[in-house]
């Protein structure tokens, strides 16, 4: 995997590496490498290197990788992943009470930031596992709430390194979708809290995590919820009675603790868990006339 453009990369402050291996970076730990991989030092670095690097390298955000197949062929282009401290602050805004947060920042994090500012409203984010830039994407929630319901409004860059600022209205947010244009990189956004006492709401994000730990398989290689649920049903009670639950195909397997969670025991690859989910999509349809959406992302070539 070369190109012209990638022995001729931007000046970074961060790290670039090339043909990087990025099944480590996936909780599902498959996946092929990147032609390059890049990890800017902050959002300054980021900002330079979109503005500079030539228009036609497709980009590829990758986050903490827990709701995403990286396929056996990898990713063309550059992966540019948000990691470290630069990208994952958190603030709060006593007068306005405002939660701040980096992209990179962890939805648990975050909740529990907001949490000890004695701040509630946040707390269903204690039981996703991910990170902000990746509840902006997908107006991620569970357990009743949303992102939509908490966004003030965030910043990124686009694909030519030029800052774009929206509302949380511009994102014209439905279930598990945003409208916001997919090119946007994002790096900070703004959520609304509410005054609350701390004890309270700790108490709540306990309850959540509790619910999470008994009803889903957190230790196991897995990408979360692998469908979204269908309007007025759930994915997991479809792949349940279609008898998905626990069938071993080669590495994988939809779990027998939560049947819409898809699991690499050890040996899957790419291929057999996106194979699996499809055959299961397939059986679902014949049986309940239902078309299951991908909710986990799947991304790079065959």
């Amino acid at each position: 995997m070369s190109g012209s453009w990638s022995d001729n990369l931007p000046v970074v402050r961060g790290k670039l590496l090339r043909d990087e291996p990025l099944a480590p970076f996936t909780w599902l730990r498959v996946g092929g490498p990147a032609q390059v991989l890049f990890i800017p030092a902050d959002e300054d670095d980021l900002g330079e290197f979109l503005r500079v690097l030539p228009a036609e390298v497709p980009v590829t955000v990758l986050g903490v990788g827990s709701n995403v197949i990286v396929r056996d062929g990898g990713i063309e282009g550059v992966v540019i992943r948000l990691a470290g401290k630069a990208f994952a602050e958190i603030q709060i805004d006593e007068e306005e009470s405002w939660i701040i947060a980096g992209a990179g920042a962890l939805d648990a994090a975050v909740a529990k930031a907001a949490a000890n500012a004695g701040l509630q409203g946040l707390e269903f984010y204690a039981g996703i596992p991910g990170t902000i830039g990746g509840a902006l994407t997908m107006n991620a929630g569970c357990y009743g709430a949303e992102t939509k319901d908490v966004l003030v409004s965030a910043w990124g860059y686009d694909r030519a390194g030029e800052v774009v600022a929206l509302s949380v209205d511009e994102f014209g947010y439905t279930y598990r979708h945003s409208a916001a244009p997919r090119d946007v990189i994002w790096m900070q956004a703004i959520f609304q809290g509410r005054l609350g006492e701390r004890e309270t709401v700790l108490a709540r994000m306990a309850e959540i995590t509790a619910k999470r730990e008994a009803s889903q398989p957190i230790r196991e290689k897995t990408g979360g919820s692998t469908f979204k649920n269908p309007e007025g049903d759930s994915s997991w009670r479809l792949v349940d009675a279609a008898g998905w639950r626990g069938k071993l195909v080669g590495g994988a397997k939809f779990s027998e603790q939560h049947s819409n969670f898809l699991i690499n025991t050890g040996e899957a690859t790419a291929a057999d868990l996106e194979g699996l989910g499809e055959a299961v999509r397939a059986d679902v349809k014949a049986k309940f006339g239902v078309q299951l959406e991908w909710e986990i992302k799947r991304i790079g070539r065959v």
